[in-house]
């Protein structure tokens, strides 16, 4: 009986895998002490995000439901905490750095290929950064390289099941994050630019495609019953948002964002699977690659970190290309140095994608090594780039809310609310406002808007931020209550006087048109 179970295991989990697993494990490993030992704080989307997870739907401005329906799913069994919060992303990771190993097996490489891929997706940047809060993203990667792997299977076994297979991920991953429909295109192309054209003329693709398509359908009959809010929203943040992006400049993003040294073998890599007869059979990997960076180039305002779920991928094409190279060339000795070279980078590069370092430490590290604060977005930077300015400050600002309406008279309270100028500042009072007493915020911003005035009239209104002169044109009666401040938030969240506002001169429901900002 022990032998057969053994056995059984040894089927359905490789002895080959061992090292696969192993690096799995360690990108677990790295993600959960950081969450439990270090991080600098919740950030501003997360706090969103939970305020989403409060108000179940088909979907929402800025996103599809399902990693909102997981948040939910999450909250229900742990805590609000921040290890039980980024728990989710941490397992999705650790998945992907397997999947890129089993890949590069699928196409065709040894057990150097199958490391070099799966520890690249632990050392890359990008994919560090993305795994260390919750957000779509880290499903995004995930659902992408399953999508990679479905296909790969495909391309060697035309078999119903996996088409079966393919539509369902394809399906869940348009419900997590619609950007899934570039991925779509470039299976579309890569069929149609290769040998196996033939199989968009079977059944089993078009099931499959019908399947994705019923999956995420509710999401858009949402959309419709909401007058399309997400392509407002894609509209607003391309024009007000993110900066434009040239070809050149999105190309060399990528290769910082996923550590320029696996630049060296995932480019080679990308070539030698599109133009190498004996990588024929994988063509349409590069085709895909190729077809989604040229949909964001003509987008104009794109930013690199959306080319980021097909790297796990493309690693696999690199380091089975690699692999070969010193096979060919009999330079076997260069692989303990390559794979030593990218973990010392991973390492060094680190601190710049998760919170392993005390901030003071990180700033000076960062100055070092000459690395200035960053951002895709057009906003001021001060001491932080956006992604860690953005973990902090939040859980005082409420303090200092918190503080304002403790002044007010009983009466006053119940007709109290929060106005905040976007949802991470209408997040933060919904979330750390929970243990202070404090209502529920409203804004105008995104999903908040949909969710209206909660019954506000505006007789007495907290903001934070703005002029005396233009309170005074909403408002008969402004206090000043304080005036909030943070060493590392983003500037145009510091320094801004929390204002007691009393007696609008119009009910916030008759103006809540003029509130809408989806960006």
């Amino acid at each position: 009986m022990k032998n057969d179970r053994l056995f059984k295991l040894k089927t359905v989990f490789p002895a080959g895998n061992a090292l696969l697993v192993l690096l799995a494990l360690l990108k677990l490993l790295v993600h959960l002490a950081t969450n439990l030992f270090g991080g600098y704080g919740i950030f501003r989307d997360e706090l969103y995000y939970i305020a989403c997870s409060q108000h179940l739907a088909w979907g929402y401005v800025d996103q599809p439901p399902f990693s909102i329906a997981l948040l939910w799913l999450n909250r229900q069994l742990f805590d609000d905490s921040l290890f039980a919060l980024r728990l989710l992303p941490a397992l999705a990771g650790a998945v992907v750095v397997f999947l890129a190993g089993w890949l590069a097996k699928k196409l065709g490489g040894g057990r150097f290929a199958q490391v070099l891929a799966a520890a690249s997706v632990l050392a890359a940047p990008l994919l560090l950064g993305t795994n260390s809060v919750f957000s779509m993203n880290s499903f995004d990667v995930l659902f992408w390289t399953l999508a990679f792997c479905l296909t790969s299977i495909i391309l060697e076994k035309d078999d119903s099941r996996y088409w079966l297979l393919l539509g369902i991920v394809l399906g869940l991953g348009l419900l997590n994050k619609i950007s899934v429909l570039w991925l779509g295109a470039g299976l579309a192309v890569g069929l149609l630019l290769t040998a196996q054209r033939k199989l968009l003329l079977t059944k089993k693709a078009w099931v499959a495609a019908g399947i994705a398509f019923l999956i995420f359908l509710p999401h858009v009959i949402w959309q419709a019953l909401n007058h399309f809010p997400t392509l407002e929203f894609i509209r607003n943040a391309s024009a007000e948002k993110y900066s434009a992006t040239s070809p050149l400049k999105l190309f060399v993003e990528q290769i910082v964002n996923m550590d320029p040294l696996t630049f060296f073998f995932w480019f080679p890599g990308l070539l030698y699977f599109l133009i190498a007869k004996p990588a024929k059979a994988f063509r349409i990997f590069p085709i895909i690659y190729l077809t989604v960076f040229a949909i964001l180039v003509i987008n104009g305002s794109s930013k690199a970190e959306y080319l980021g779920p097909m790297f796990p991928m493309l690693f696999a094409l690199g380091g089975v290309a690699l692999e070969k190279f010193t096979i060919r060339f009999n330079w076997s000795r260069l692989k303990p140095a390559v794979l030593a070279l990218l973990l010392l980078s991973g390492i060094v590069l680190a601190p710049f994608a998760i919170a392993v370092l005390p901030v003071e430490r990180y700033i000076a590290y960062a100055h070092a090594l000459g690395m200035e604060p960053s951002t895709p977005e057009k906003k001021e930077l001060a001491k932080l780039p956006q992604f860690y300015a953005d973990m902090f400050g939040w859980e005082k600002m409420a303090a200092m809310v918190a503080a304002a309406y403790g002044t007010l008279t009983v009466a006053e309270r119940e007709k109290c609310v929060f106005f905040g100028n976007n949802y991470g500042e209408a997040g933060a009072i919904d979330f750390f406002g929970r243990d202070l007493d404090l209502p529920k915020a409203i804004s105008g911003h995104n999903n908040y808007w949909l969710w209206g005035p909660r019954g506000a009239t505006g007789e007495v209104v907290i903001r934070l931020g703005g002029t005396l002169q233009a309170l005074r044109e909403s408002y008969g009666e402004i206090v000043s209550a304080g005036m909030f401040r943070d060493d590392f938030c983003m500037p145009y969240e510091n320094n801004l006087t929390v204002w007691i506002c009393k007696q609008r001169r119009t009910s916030l429901t008759a103006d809540w048109g003029e509130f809408r900002h989806y960006e």
